[in-house]
């Protein structure tokens, strides 16, 4: 199909322009004008750039671009990936805070559902707007068991930090750095939070709280709202899609 069009789809059903972000959403670098066959993966790495290459794709989609807020200079890393997106004539589409809020293939809305939850209300907010959700057991269940369901669906390795309840009936859910959500998970009691990554300060401010925490990795957490778009664009448009899995452990 015409990648504009394309495009357009893509900004309209993301509300990219929505999301006041340090990264730059949309169609971050621009090339071939016909897409038939689509690559998605969680980050822009030159490796996942030649990975679509090699496979033919004329547009990657990412959560993580290459531009957050502008280039200064093309040199060093930034050179060579720009220079593999142009020699391949690739289309990169980038849509990361846009995939997390998705309330239908967001991250966040992903994760409550690996736990049969569905979004009960908006969470985590950030520069004024939620971009994570909510939801509630109908009878609590233990840290353990969450953290089990989590590792074993999202194929991931899970920590657990329960300095708050350890018997849970309401989850929030942040994928990737949502560690900011601590304070506001304790404040309207949302019994455990979950998230990528939880920093040296971050296990402080829970310790302190005290605010129950699920990590789940923040690659992991963030491969539900690419695959789910990828899903999207097979059955609508027909096009040929592939997920090109870079984990990183983190």
């Amino acid at each position: 199909m015409d990648r504009d069009e394309l495009v357009a789809f893509l900004d309209g059903y993301l509300q990219v322009s929505a999301y006041p972000d340090k990264s730059s959403n949309g169609l971050q670098v621009e090339g071939k004008e016909e897409v038939g066959r689509v690559a998605f993966a969680v980050d822009t790495t030159l490796r996942t750039i030649e990975k679509a290459a090699k496979a033919k794709a004329d547009m990657l989609v990412v959560h993580h671009g290459m531009i957050w807020g502008g280039l200064s200079y093309i040199t060093g890393v930034h050179y060579k990936r720009l220079r593999a997106l142009l020699e391949s004539g690739i289309n990169l589409y980038v849509a990361h805070l846009p995939l997390d809020a998705h309330p239908e293939l967001g991250n966040n809305a992903g994760l409550l559902r690996l736990l049969g939850l569905e979004p009960r209300g908006p969470f985590g907010e950030y520069r004024g707007l939620s971009i994570g959700f909510w939801g509630e057991f109908e009878e609590a269940r233990s840290i353990e068991k969450i953290a089990g369901m989590i590792a074993e669906r999202l194929d991931t390795a899970v920590k657990t930090y329960g300095f708050g309840k350890r018997e849970i009936k309401t989850v929030g859910a942040v994928s990737g750095a949502g560690a900011f959500a601590l304070e506001e998970a304790w404040r309207k009691g949302v019994d455990l939070l979950i998230t990528g990554e939880l920093g040296h300060a971050d296990y402080l401010m829970a310790m302190d709280l005290p605010q129950s925490v699920l990590v789940a990795g923040h690659y992991k957490t963030e491969t539900l709202g690419v695959k789910a778009l990828m899903g999207l664009l097979r059955e609508k448009f027909g096009l040929e899609v592939f997920f090109i899995d870079e984990p990183t452990g983190l």
